[in-house]
């Protein structure tokens, strides 16, 4: 290793010092690089290198410093906490202890709560099923057939009490004459007492008719009343319809002029069309008229061009026939001085009647020519007529086709949406008609499953009833078997309380049936010994029919 620090710095250490393996050794380069004058280097010694060192350091250390001292606080109140814990004689201790003993009372108390809510719980219970049995037994108690079956109790109880009290009174009865003089006086008290009951209630009938008849006055009054009324309301609602048919009449009548100055005036535009179409007629034939005028006119004027020409023609040929027999006498009378004068005079004719020719040539072109452009006129105008009544007709025709293809269009969409809901309306009959069939047979298990519980619940009812009824026939019948005839019959009448036969199939159940009129009161009781008036020809006598 090399010294850093004092005169050997840089030198290498002897190999005493050397201690440790290869693997441990540093390298420390050198402080001082090459070339540096150690006389310019300054040397401070290891306490002054310290104190610097500490003074560059001593923020960084510091901070070490604390957060070790904080650490090892942190630890010591961890580790105090931990000792601490386990204490009773402390305040946090005690409070420990407390929050341990009242969780534990708590608990306790629940439990104890717990207990007494299963202890009510099955309390309420056993009352609900004494309520329950209660009503029960009063909803049983209270059927008609019961309560049939206890008027028969009580029936039979009242025969027993009436034989005992016949019994008593037989072995009681005296005949000494104060006794007969005592049952006379009651017999003439109790026979006035129903003569003055019969006067009480001849009197109350008498007021109660009395009543009756006024109230049914008051009756005939208020029907007088509201006949009245209703004839006021009736003639006022007449009025009313009287008025109504009126004013329906005006407006019918009002209606129909409408329609007719309508009519007037739809046949007043149909004939003002009519006019308009023949005036317009009127004029297209006067336009033609004047076309086939002007044809005939410009045929007219080549004919008389044709006419001036050939009379032009022949008048000047007679005036070159005499011109020409001028000069042969001319020639003839003067050979000699008059070749100049005849040649002059036939160059001036010439000229002139060149000159006429020019003229009636050029006439006859611009004639032409103003035929040509109105020919050519006339003709552009009929071509663009033409062409125009083409395009509308075109125009007209492809408006006919597309409205076409749109109608075709609109009625294949109808006619789509049409079987679509046909198809939507098919289907939703076809779901209902299961659905009916569905609710119709599961109706019909459910009305099955019905009937079934009933009639097992009916012979249920039945079973307890005659348990019932066994039970106390043979608790009434122990001491005499006397009076227990209504128990037996109201036992044996079965259920449904009507006055029909007993189906045996179903428990003894014993129908109503009703009168078929307005009135639907129930059939007197059944009778199985059939008819006791068999001679029909004396039951017609009695009747009436005499046939």
């Amino acid at each position: 290793m090399l010294v850093r620090f004092g005169r050997r710095a840089g030198q290498a250490r002897e190999s005493t010092e050397i201690r440790k393996s290869k693997e441990d050794e540093v390298a420390y380069p050198p402080l001082l690089p090459c070339n540096v004058d150690l006389r310019q280097v300054t040397i401070i010694s290891h306490d002054e290198w310290k104190r610097i060192q500490d003074s560059l350091d001593s923020m960084t250390r510091e901070a070490a410093a604390f957060r070790a001292e904080r650490k090892a606080k942190k630890e010591m109140h961890l580790r105090s906490q931990e000792v601490v814990k386990h204490w009773t004689n402390t305040y946090a201790g005690m409070k420990q202890q407390k929050l341990k003993a009242k969780k534990k009372r708590d608990e306790e108390i629940e439990a104890e709560r717990k207990i007494l809510d299963i202890e009510e719980e099955i309390y309420k219970q056993g009352e609900r099923k004494k309520a329950i049995e209660h009503a029960k037994q009063y909803q049983f108690y209270q059927t008609e057939r019961m309560k049939h079956f206890h008027s028969g109790l009580l029936l039979s109880r009242v025969m027993k009490e009436r034989d005992a009290q016949i019994e008593f009174q037989k072995s009681n009865l005296k005949s000494d004459k104060k006794w007969e003089e005592q049952l006379k006086l009651n017999i003439e008290m109790a026979f006035k007492e129903e003569q003055e009951k019969a006067e009480k209630r001849h009197r109350e009938r008498i007021a109660l008719a009395n009543d009756h008849l006024k109230q049914i006055k008051e009756h005939e009054e208020e029907e007088e009343r509201r006949k009245k009324l209703e004839e006021k309301d009736a003639e006022e609602i007449q009025r009313q319809n009287l008025l109504y048919e009126i004013e329906m009449k005006k407006k019918a009548k009002k209606k129909k002029d409408n329609i007719e100055e309508n009519r007037r005036l739809f046949f007043e535009h149909m004939h003002d069309k009519n006019i308009i179409k023949a005036v317009i007629q009127q004029q297209q034939e006067e336009e033609e008229e004047k076309s086939r005028k002007f044809i005939k006119a410009k045929k007219r004027l080549e004919q008389i061009r044709k006419e001036k020409e050939a009379e032009t023609h022949r008048l000047l040929e007679e005036q070159r026939e005499r011109i020409n027999n001028s000069l042969s006498k001319l020639i003839k009378e003067k050979l000699d001085n008059e070749d100049l004068i005849i040649s002059r005079d036939t160059a001036e004719i010439d000229a002139e009647w060149e000159k006429r020719e020019r003229e009636r040539n050029e006439k006859n072109q611009a004639d032409l020519k103003a035929i040509a452009e109105h020919r050519a006129l006339v003709m552009k105008n009929k071509e663009e007529e033409e062409r125009q009544r083409k395009i509308e007709s075109k125009k007209q025709l492809l408006a006919f086709m597309k409205a076409d293809q749109i109608f075709r269009e609109h009625e294949k969409e109808k006619k789509r949406k049409v079987d679509k809901e046909r198809r939507e309306v098919q289907d939703a009959n076809i779901q209902q008609i299961a659905q009916k069939k569905f609710n119709a047979k599961e109706a019909k298990q459910n009305e099955l499953e019905y009937c079934r519980l009933t009639e097992t619940l009916a012979a249920a009812k039945e079973k307890e009833f005659q348990d019932y009824a066994r039970e106390v026939i043979k608790h009434e019948s122990e001491p005499t078997n006397k009076f227990i005839y209504p128990l037996v019959k109201a036992a044996q009448e079965g259920p449904g309380g009507g006055h029909g036969p007993a189906f045996m199939g179903r428990g003894g159940l014993r129908p109503s049936y009703q009168a078929n009129d307005i009135t639907g009161v129930q059939l007197p009781f059944y009778n199985s010994q059939g008819s006791k008036y068999n001679n029909f020809q004396k039951s017609k006598g009695r009747l009436g029919f005499t046939w």
